[in-house]
């Protein structure tokens, strides 16, 4: 049962006005808002509980749309959900994250054999249409933005193949990086050699390039997974090593340490 101790939120399916609606959801967009910052910006810690009173109380809403960002964080992979205990921050945790890494390059890889081989030119004119209309500006947009296109870029391949099997394979490895994938984008400079490889794989596309294509891809996604592991290691620092910033367990120091064992 979701608790809900603000009358504002509450809404009334008989009122004539439509603001009571309007109003609940806007308090859980702003919720929602609010509560991912915090997230990304470390103000909530990995691993640690989160108290919905206290984010109530902070935010000024009932719990209702606190619950609901909740929720919605928890769908997207930021925080994770508990039975009978609540919602959690997600760790930092490195545990897992090279083999999916190694999965989506294999994903992703057939994915864009298969493409040159089934695409008629109108669909691999699509990729190109599609990066041609976000690569100005492309670094310059927002951490969400700049993830979610990226995602799209690479999702369009994959669809492109002709496999649903390989677009929901490589949505699903997405839903478990995207979490990694937004703390990488918002505390580093995206790598201007990652935004160039979008051109030279749409280039590769064009051409029916398998190899080359494949070749990009590989190395790609070997860039992303450098990028993450940096990242996570200054996250790992910023988290740990503040004054006010105690580790409940010495994981995320082992993690550290089989950054520097993973991959490059």
């Amino acid at each position: 049962m979701i608790e809900n101790s603000g009358a504002a939120d509450v809404i009334d399916p008989t009122a004539e006005t439509g603001t009571e609606p309007r109003r609940s959801a806007d308090s859980s967009e702003r919720a929602y808002q609010v509560i991912r910052k915090m997230l990304v910006e470390f103000k909530l810690r990995p691993e640690e509980r989160i108290n919905e009173v206290q984010l109530s109380r902070t935010l000024g809403v009932s719990r209702t749309p606190i619950r609901e960002a909740l929720n919605r964080l928890a769908s997207e992979g930021f925080v994770s959900l508990t039975p009978n205990r609540g919602f959690f921050v997600r760790s930092l945790s490195t545990e897992g994250l090279l083999d999916l890494y190694e999965l989506r390059s294999i994903i992703e890889c057939a994915a864009f054999r298969l493409m040159c081989e089934r695409a008629s030119d109108e669909q691999i004119a699509q990729l190109h249409a599609y990066w041609a209309a976000i690569e100005d500006g492309y670094r310059d947009q927002p951490p969400d933005l700049i993830l979610a296109e990226d995602e799209g870029f690479h999702l369009l391949i994959a669809e492109l193949s002709g496999n649903p099997e390989l677009v929901a394979q490589l949505g699903q490895i997405n839903a478990r990086i995207r979490f990694i994938r937004r703390i990488q984008i918002e505390h580093r400079t995206h790598d201007p050699a990652q935004v160039a490889a979008h051109a030279a794989i749409v280039d590769a596309a064009v051409r029916r390039d398998i190899h080359g294509g494949v070749e990009l891809l590989r190395n790609h996604i070997e860039l992303t997974i450098s990028a993450t592991q940096h990242a996570l290691k200054d996250a790992l620092l910023k988290v740990f090593a503040s004054g006010d910033a105690t580790p409940r367990r010495r994981r995320p120091a082992a993690n550290s340490e089989n950054l520097d064992h993973a991959r490059d």
